[in-house]
């Protein structure tokens, strides 16, 4: 069998290589047509076909004059460049940290009179892929969490500002130098917003171009990445700040709903700062990243994928996260009509003509031919998917045919933070960055998923190879740690 499938793969590599380098085969023979025509005639003959051509000087200026147009018209239009100069990660300190003993004892004196939602927790957390270091805040130690709002704003103090703090020191960059702040957090959304919160503590300028998103979800830190790039667009020489985070304090359901009981067993603490530019000068040599493309897809119009992640309060009135038992089928269909979207923006030929035939052939001949997936390996070397669940980097893996490998940044966040909600994807690629595997020309395909329902991508291209300094105290969440990664990650983990 192994002989039979040999020549079928080398098949296929010839097909990409012929089709993706299509066009250097066709205009070589061109160019060797022309240097062989060139060499016949020697330099005799080509001097004179030169000395033989007349420019009449008003048409040489026209023309000049057109191509310089058109030229100036093109480079005005041309979208602006926006450059990830860098990013930093919050790290819980590990007096915060929840192992399982510590969680399941708590469920047990919380729920003491629900034994059933106590065996259900556990049940969760076994299959969940975290690990024994993930972490709450402070108030949710307590018996009972005493979820009050000065200890969610501690919170968000605490992650916000010694994220940005991180990077400050990272960039050298200076409270005057941010021209634009966005900060998306889904279910903390306090006034004054967390967005002013940093205005004050770092007293940002007065002219400084501030956002505020909430109930967007897990996928809101693409959603900044977006209006961060529109603004971009619009306000040359700029640096915008994006903070990604989600406040755990005021959320922690202790109602004894096994569909709301879901969120506190995958939820844990995190934040992320992004410092985009589109400086060109000063900001593009050091940047680590260049932005490709955002694509953004949104099922709300479907009543099933609007109320699949949805808040609401239990028949005891006790508030919480509702996560619907099809949302791995409505994940599903929004990936698929994003892949939809992005499949043309960066795919090569090779894989855009599979899918094209594939399709032609389901509508005229076959209906029952298999769906053609394209191989988004030829596109991507690197690989950021939301880390909600294990089951959601599961179905990810399968629809996208990836390899353990091209998961492994998303299951060891899992294992080592938990979910973050949208700054999950800043310790995946903090997490590739960390292994040394980030080189230069290098792209990453960052997928997000989030309430609403929402599969939001961006696609980033590695500007410089990333090196990490081990001995550096602030370089990154996974400085401490990395050596011990990837571990073997059980299907179940018995308490």
């Amino acid at each position: 069998m192994p002989q039979l499938l040999l020549p079928a793969k080398y098949v296929k590599l010839g097909y990409q290589y012929l089709v993706n380098h299509i066009l250097t085969f066709l205009l070589l023979p061109t160019m060797v047509a022309a240097a062989a025509e060139l060499l016949r005639l020697g330099p005799d003959e080509i001097l004179a076909a030169c000395k033989s051509i007349h420019f009449d000087p008003i048409q040489t200026i026209c023309t000049s004059f057109l191509i310089i147009f058109v030229a100036t018209v093109y480079f005005m239009s041309k979208p602006r460049s926006i450059y990830l100069v860098d990013y930093a990660c919050y790290k819980p300190p590990v007096t915060f940290r929840v192992p399982f003993s510590t969680f399941m004892e708590h469920s047990r004196l919380n729920l003491k009179e629900n034994p059933k939602s106590v065996d259900f927790q556990m049940r969760i957390l076994e299959r969940s892929g975290l690990g024994e270091e993930t972490c709450l805040p402070p108030a949710i130690h307590y018996i009972p969490p005493t979820p009050t709002m000065d200890a969610a704003r501690g919170e968000a103090e605490l992650v916000i500002f010694s994220t940005i703090d991180s990077l400050m020191e990272k960039t050298n960059l200076k409270p005057k130098d941010i021209d634009i702040l966005i900060v998306n957090c889904s279910l903390f959304s306090p006034t004054p917003s967390l967005s002013a919160m940093i205005v004050n503590k770092y007293k940002l300028r007065s002219n400084i171009k501030s956002f505020n998103l909430s109930g967007m979800g897990c996928s809101a830190g693409l959603i900044s990445v977006d209006l961060a790039r529109d603004l971009l667009q619009v306000h040359p020489n700029s640096r915008a700040l994006i903070v990604s985070t989600e406040i755990i304090t005021p959320n922690y359901y202790k109602g004894s709903e096994r569909a709301m009981l879901l969120p506190n067993c995958l939820f844990r603490m995190g934040a992320a700062a992004i410092l985009l530019s589109n400086k060109r000068r000063r900001d593009a040599a050091r940047s680590k990243y260049k932005l490709v493309h955002v694509v953004r897809t949104h099922k709300g119009a479907d009543d099933k994928a609007y109320k699949c992640v949805y808040e609401q309060e239990d028949p005891e009135g006790k508030v919480g996260i509702n996560l619907s038992k099809d949302l791995m089928l409505i994940a599903g269909e929004a990936l698929k009509s994003n892949i939809t979207t992005i499949g043309p923006l960066v795919l090569p030929a090779s894989e855009q003509l599979l899918f094209l035939f594939t399709l032609i052939g389901r509508k005229i001949f076959n209906p029952k031919w298999k769906p053609y997936i394209p191989d988004f390996k030829q596109a991507f070397e690197h690989f950021c998917i939301h880390a909600g669940g294990r089951a959601v980097i599961d179905e990810l893996q399968k629809n996208l045919q990836l390899s353990a490998e091209h998961v492994e940044a998303s299951r060891m966040t899992l294992h080592r933070f938990g979910n973050t909600s949208s700054s999950s994807l800043w310790y995946e690629l903090g997490y590739i960055e960390a292994k040394g595997r980030m080189k230069k020309g290098d792209r990453v395909w960052q997928i997000a998923f989030g309430s609403g329902f929402k599969c939001n991508s961006a696609v980033w291209k590695c500007n410089r190879t990333v090196r990490i300094n081990p001995a550096a105290a602030g370089d990154g969440p996974w400085q401490d740690c990395i050596h011990r990664y990837p571990v073997h990650i059980p299907e179940v983990v018995k308490l």
